[in-house]
């Protein structure tokens, strides 16, 4: 998978990323062998790591838990301004 793959897929996992006009970039970091997930909306921003097995969820379909949970928080504090 690709980023941009990986990407698309979680904005259709979780489509509050989009309605909320949450901005998500992600990026495979080769000495941690995971994905790096950031999310931003406006000044607000949270960077997440997305293990392989958890990114390869992703791309099945399946529910990313740990993502899940990033987003979450994010999609609140964004309620909260």
């Amino acid at each position: 998978m690709d980023n941009e793959e990986l990407c698309r897929k979680i904005q259709e996992i979780y489509p509050q990323v989009g309605e909320c006009g949450i901005d998500v970039n992600v990026a495979y970091k080769e000495e941690k062998g995971a994905w790096i997930v950031h999310l931003k909306h406006e000044n607000q921003e949270l960077t997440t790591h997305l293990e392989a097995p958890d990114a390869q969820a992703c791309m099945e379909g399946k529910e990313c838990v740990s993502l899940g949970l990033q987003i979450g928080q994010l999609v609140d504090n964004i309620k909260k301004l």
